[in-house]
């Protein structure tokens, strides 16, 4: 934990589940954290600084950077791109809004987020953006389109950028949880959260591990799945 010490971080979706998560386990490395989300957590810490942010409005971003600049530094080091949402149902029954909405989330706000901390990162020579996808970017399912399009967008975006930046000596890294135990399956119907899900605190300490790696070490891909999803056989 040495090597995260004294450094700042962004993350995003910080109300809850992996963002909250990530948010502690940051905290008790020894990093001062600025949350992002649209509704406050419940996590007091004195190096922890919430920021009501919209990641869907460049303005709120680019306001929650600024912000986060002026109470923590200029030089931040992490980026936890945590935000998103799903939505599901048959394409044909899908509102437009609600996909519009998903890719304003979880597509176009994670590009705003990047877009304000690379700058600063370029010139510390130094940066490590993690961008929290899913396994449904790597697969298809059924009745989720939307939600996978976007997910499948992510990956698409992080292995680009990773290729864009790691001459800057700034890593990238996509991270690909399967079902996880957080309020995401509520409105699936045929889907209950379950002991057999991954827990976030889990899959926040798997990110801990890729942020300690060494500085020439560069960790692409993150594929996490629980090992018995439908319980014991």
């Amino acid at each position: 934990m040495e090597h995260l010490k004294g450094k700042r971080a962004i993350v995003t979706g910080v109300s809850k589940g992996i963002g909250l998560e990530m948010a502690r386990q940051l905290l008790d490395a020894g990093v001062e954290v600025a949350g992002w989300s649209r509704s406050q957590p419940e996590l007091m810490d004195d190096h922890f600084h919430f920021i009501e942010t919209d990641v869907a409005d460049f303005d709120s971003v680019a306001s929650a950077y600024r912000e986060s600049v002026s109470r923590m530094g200029s030089e931040i080091h992490i980026l936890i791109n945590n935000a998103g949402y799903g939505v599901m149902g048959p394409v044909d029954e899908l509102n437009v809004e609600d996909w519009k909405g998903m890719f304003d989330v979880n597509v176009h706000g994670l590009m705003y987020c990047t877009k304000m901390v690379v700058p600063q990162m370029k010139k510390m020579d130094q940066g490590h953006i993690v961008n929290i996808s899913s396994i449904a970017g790597l697969n298809g399912v059924k009745n989720m389109s939307g939600y996978v399009a976007t997910k499948h967008a992510v990956r698409g975006f992080g292995h680009s950028l990773m290729m864009e930046l790691r001459d800057w000596g700034i890593k990238v890294t996509n991270v690909y949880p399967g079902s996880i135990k957080t309020g995401f399956f509520d409105q699936i119907d045929s889907i209950a959260a379950n002991d057999n899900m991954m827990r976030p605190e889990d899959v926040a300490k798997s990110v801990i591990d890729l942020l300690n790696t060494h500085p020439n070490y560069l960790p692409v891909d993150l594929e996490l799945r629980p090992l018995r999803p439908k319980g014991k056989q």
